[in-house]
């Protein structure tokens, strides 16, 4: 079996590579956009085209959703497979998702709900998964403990990435109701309600006060309440979130951030810099005492990668609630959870005081996910849900 993989640069995409030859299938790369971040959609579907000229595929694979691969897979009549590991993925509401060429993996129950109707031959629901054998290697051969930690954090403040910064909301009454709904969100976990607070009128609103909103490519699903809940608020209650977070933890323990967010507002935090993806972050998850993992708001209900990665290393992880957390792991068994900031800071110093408690579950997650969670599984999984084998 030959697959043609569009590739743009994901961090997923050599694990997903991997896991297809475990299978026996050869795998031709399309790359360009990896170093072209400048390719226009008519140059990807050409490029595409072309490709699918040289030789035969049984189907063509991406990380997250292109509709101009889906539009060229069509008029091909070939399978079009892709797994979405980010949120929000706009390109959804493109009117491509409706083609039947289509294989598309969601792995947040909120978004199969929402684009399931769409194409329901097509759309499935599966969590992501992580590559335990590539992180085995780095750890097995780490020499010392040099990024010990206490309590330790890889990723984005979103502090230098938030778009919704750049809204100036004229109404003073909009204003209001939407710094209340923040607040109202930071509170609660497991749940985001933000989308169904909005009515079209806020929104219409906010759009003309920011000639730079988002706007949907021609031929699309226009949805611009889920684009204001999820790109800009979301994005802005999860920055809120973190610098909250982590300035309460670091007035209390020993905190290491792995970023390059400006943490200056945060005294106590010891900012470490950037991690190398592949060679630091995995000795990270590893070696520190208790990991952080604050999911991104517009993830509503599903696991981020940073959950599988974090238990693939053998880390001991703090998460906030996710609705569908219970349908893959045990709670106090495999990970354990935080449902408020309280919480937090009372679960972090138990752990730190409670180290073989705290490795019984990092190496109960790290089994876990060893034996049910990884690439190569997911992947068996995908074609036999896509093709319906057996």
């Amino acid at each position: 079996m030959n697959i043609l993989f569009y590739r743009y640069g994901s961090i997923c995409e050599p694990d997903m590579i991997s896991a297809f030859k475990e299978y026996g299938i050869q795998v031709y790369e399309s790359d360009a956009e990896i170093t072209d971040k400048n390719i226009l959609p008519a140059q990807r579907a050409d490029t595409l085209s072309k490709a699918l000229f040289e030789r035969n595929y049984s189907f063509v694979f991406s990380i997250n959703f292109f509709p101009d691969i889906s539009e060229v897979c069509n008029i091909f009549h070939i399978p079009y497979m892709c797994l979405i590991v980010d949120s929000p993925v706009l390109e959804l509401y493109s009117n491509s998702l409706a083609n039947p060429c289509n294989r598309v993996f969601l792995f947040d129950k909120e978004l199969y709900r929402e684009f399931h109707p769409v194409n329901p031959d097509c759309i499935f629901h599966i969590p992501l998964a992580t590559n335990v054998a590539a992180w085995d290697k780095v750890i097995n051969s780490a020499k010392g403990n040099e990024f010990r930690s206490d309590i330790a954090f890889v990723g984005s403040l979103y502090s230098e990435k938030c778009p919704f910064d750049n809204i100036h909301i004229s109404s003073p009454y909009n204003k209001g109701y939407i710094d209340g709904l923040i607040e109202a969100q930071l509170k609660v976990y497991g749940y985001y309600f933000v989308e169904e607070m909005l009515n079209d009128t806020i929104v219409k609103d906010i759009m003309n006060d920011y000639p730079g909103f988002y706007r949907f490519m021609p031929n699309s699903r226009e949805n611009y309440k889920a684009v204001l809940a999820q790109l800009y608020i979301g994005t802005k209650i999860t920055c809120e979130e973190r610098i909250r977070l982590f300035t309460r933890l670091s007035e209390r323990f020993d905190v290491d951030i792995y970023t390059a967010s400006d943490t200056s507002s945060m005294p106590h935090i010891h900012n470490r810099g950037l991690a190398k993806t592949l060679t630091e972050m995995p000795l990270i998850f590893n070696q520190a005492a208790i990991n952080i993992n604050p999911t991104a708001k517009s993830i509503r209900s599903g696991l981020p990668l940073r959950i599988f990665d974090i238990l693939g290393c053998g880390g001991f992880m703090l998460t906030n609630y996710q609705t569908e957390l219970p349908e893959y792991f045990t709670i106090g068994e495999h990970l354990d959870i935080y449902e408020s900031l309280d919480d937090l800071e009372y679960k972090a110093d138990y752990y730190l005081r409670h180290p073989d408690i705290r490795k019984e579950i990092a190496h109960n997650g790290y089994e876990y996910v060893r034996q049910n969670h990884t690439y190569t599984i997911r992947v068996g999984q995908m074609i036999q849900a896509a093709f319906q084998t057996t």
